[in-house]
């Protein structure tokens, strides 16, 4: 090849660079991965209905991807993986203050909130009539969750509350459906889970086995709340659950959806508008879609909202607290 020819194609093999480049570039800002969950829980199935009506009405792709939830999805947004995620409010304030699932990593805060789209409640399950109270579990084979999980911790601060150390029960680190097996096998005598409620495996006891949610109430509930801000008071209504006659006092986290602080101010501003402008259609495809408002979204967050999601709520007449 002579040199003339050489220059040439080093030309055109820049000039082809350059243009990959930009191309790149102009997909990442027109293209969002959406971190949700396991494929057999509420996040995945929600965020795929979620990310489509924000594909559809935001002006950018959004894909929902299967995660490991609420951890993975907030190191993967800081990674620059993805760009939204759904997260537990109690674990991005793990996060953001370096704190339990974030201790040995330090503290996260390359993220911004969405907003808070539904309650995740904690709801301890057992089959055993003895079991009134958080009380009662003292001395008892009790399922926490996973060592280290959401569930885990949630499950320490309501027995904490309570005055309840885990050296005074039998704890046993399962999942919801193992714990589901091991309540019917009379393995265990309680388990502790945490999603929105109607649980399907707590529905399927009910169902079969008979099944019953211990309140989580009166001074437990009082302690619990005063402690941690990201907990919430809920009351499940009768017949939430079969056989379930009276409603029940416990607690709620939120499922939250979580975007990164990059982002610019009109692209969170149109994903906001997205899901909050179409709820009623949302709750057509998907049950959760019932508990979107813009007045629950807020509540109960401390962590700062993106500015384009603030902007959002403030025309709708709710001031939440933002950074740039």
């Amino acid at each position: 090849m002579t040199r003339k020819k050489r220059s040439r194609a080093g030309c055109l093999l820049a000039m082809g660079l350059a243009a990959a480049l930009f191309l790149a570039s102009c997909g990442s800002q027109n293209r969002l991965m959406f971190g949700t969950g396991g494929t057999a829980g509420t996040y995945y199935s929600f965020g795929g209905v979620l990310s489509q009506y924000m594909t559809n009405f935001a002006g950018v792709k959004v894909t929902a991807v299967s995660t490991g939830a609420s951890k993975v999805n907030i190191e993967s947004i800081s990674d620059g993986d993805y760009q939204l995620g759904f997260a537990q409010s109690d674990v991005m304030t793990y996060a953001w203050n370096g704190t339990r699932l974030f201790e040995s990593s330090g503290a996260n805060r390359d993220f911004r909130v969405l907003g808070a789209l539904y309650n995740e409640t904690v709801q301890i399950i057992t089959m055993d009539d003895k079991i009134q109270s958080v009380s009662d579990l003292k001395g008892k084979s009790v399922s926490i969750g996973a060592a280290g999980s959401g569930v885990y911790f949630n499950a320490v601060d309501v027995l904490k509350a309570a005055d309840i150390s885990l050296d005074e029960i039998r704890p046993q680190y399962q999942s919801f459906e193992d714990s589901k097996e091991s309540l019917k096998d009379g393995k265990i005598d309680a388990a502790f889970i945490v999603a929105g409620a109607p649980v399907t495996a707590i529905t399927e006891l009910a169902t079969t086995n008979g099944v019953k949610i211990v309140p989580i109430n009166g001074t437990t509930r009082d302690r619990l709340l005063a402690d941690n801000k990201f907990y919430a008071a809920q009351t499940l209504p009768a017949g939430t659950y079969p056989k379930q006659n009276d409603p029940i006092e416990t607690v709620t986290i939120k499922a939250t959806v979580l975007v990164s602080k990059n982002l610019d101010l009109n692209t969170v501003y149109k994903l906001t508008a997205a899901i909050f402008d179409h709820s009623q259609d949302i709750a057509r495809e998907n049950a959760k879609g019932k508990e979107l408002s813009v007045s629950s979204a807020t509540q109960g967050i401390d962590i700062p909202f993106h500015v384009g999601a603030a902007k959002y709520y403030a025309e709708h007449g709710v001031i939440v607290k933002s950074e740039e």
